[in-house]
């Protein structure tokens, strides 16, 4: 793979991402959560998706943080374009290229 591309549909991608930073909150006990996803054309190497977290315990934030990006894997609008060496790409759902759901 050479790049990233990713696109998203923005409204509800923000609307569904500040449900899952309350959850957190909410879920971990933590003081605050944030997490940006960037759109657009990405070299490999570059950020693709930022969380933070602030917690009194580790433990919760390091908790949070997993929630965090594996819910917004799953329920955020973001689709992932590849770009292969032999010049190859194609879309992928960040929805099916996500590991399976674990409840907890």
């Amino acid at each position: 793979m050479v790049r990233l591309e990713y696109e998203g549909y923005e409204a509800v991608a923000i609307k569904e991402g500040e449900a899952v930073l309350r959850e957190a909150i909410e879920k971990f006990d933590v003081i605050s959560a944030e997490c940006v996803h960037r759109v657009g054309r990405l070299e490999i190497g570059d950020m693709a998706v930022w969380v933070g977290v602030s917690a009194a315990h580790r433990g919760a934030a390091f908790d949070a943080c997993r929630y965090l990006i594996d819910e917004m894997k799953h329920r955020l609008p973001i689709w992932k374009k590849e770009h292969y060496r032999e010049g190859d790409s194609g879309w992928i759902n960040c929805q099916t290229s996500a590991s399976p759901r674990v409840q907890s």
